[in-house]
């Protein structure tokens, strides 16, 4: 485990800084498509992000933050895809997605968490049924809300082959932390008091403990989203950039 400087943190997670959605820095020109997949009785859509070449590809289920699906979101999804996965980004809110904290607040409130990890698990179903995905190789990923979500399919789907988390809230439960098969991967800030460093240190213990695989790291000097650069004041670019690389070398060892 990699972590460094349990600083205590001065913003509260419910008024982080307004990330505003930004579409003009797509890493690649990924071929794209908005699909549904039925999660129960409900229909929901995704933005699907695909790899080329031929055959079966990993695929990674990439997981909103509380702004929900945004332009953002959707890019991660195209760095994904240009690395050999296929990615579907989920509308856990049903088409809606804001830059205002207060709406976002409301959002996330109003999201059934049994809903939303029925329509991830939904998402991993849809993948696993695609020709061109190997259903062995489908990990999850997520920032924010959407990191704590990431966590959430490991526990309740057990193919799950790699989860990363980011800055997202952990579970400590004993009984969650058994249900948990997949290796996971967690970035966080020291400064984020969203999710503190006792709250890092003991998801860690408890994942260890349960001889669960676990990396986790913290960076000195940085809050609650500062991988997003829409984060105007929370940005860390060199964070964010070194964060990815881990991204990047964890998949390619659990996926590839």
């Amino acid at each position: 485990m990699r972590i460094k400087n349990f600083a205590v943190a001065t913003l509260l997670l419910a008024v982080m800084t307004v990330y505003i959605p930004a579409g003009a820095q797509a890493p690649s020109q990924a071929r794209t498509q908005t699909v549904t997949y039925k999660s129960g009785s409900e229909t929901v859509t995704g933005y699907l992000a695909l790899s080329d070449g031929s055959g079966r590809h990993p695929a990674m289920v990439v997981i909103h933050e509380w702004w929900g699906l945004n332009n953002w979101v959707e890019e991660q999804a195209q760095r994904l895809a240009a690395q050999g996965y296929v990615a579907l980004a989920v509308d856990l809110y049903r088409g809606k997605s804001t830059a205002d904290p207060e709406v976002a607040h409301e959002l996330m409130r109003g999201l059934p968490q049994d809903r939303a990890i029925r329509d991830l698990d939904a998402a991993f179903q849809y993948l696993s049924s695609r020709q061109d995905v190997n259903p062995n190789r489908i990990g999850s990923i997520g920032w924010c809300m959407g990191g704590g979500l990431s966590l959430q399919l490991a526990v309740h789907e057990p193919k799950l082959a790699a989860c990363v988390v980011n800055y997202g809230p952990l579970p400590t439960d004993s009984a969650d932390i058994a249900r948990i098969h997949a290796p996971v991967l967690g970035n966080f800030g020291a400064d984020d008091r969203g999710i503190t460093a006792g709250d890092i240190k003991a998801f860690y213990q408890a994942m260890t403990s349960a001889g669960k695989k676990v990396d986790v790291k913290i960076y000195d000097g940085a809050g609650h989203g500062f991988e997003n650069p829409n984060n105007k004041t929370g940005y860390r670019q060199a964070a964010a950039q070194d964060a990815w690389s881990r991204i990047t070398s964890f998949l390619q060892a659990t996926l590839q």
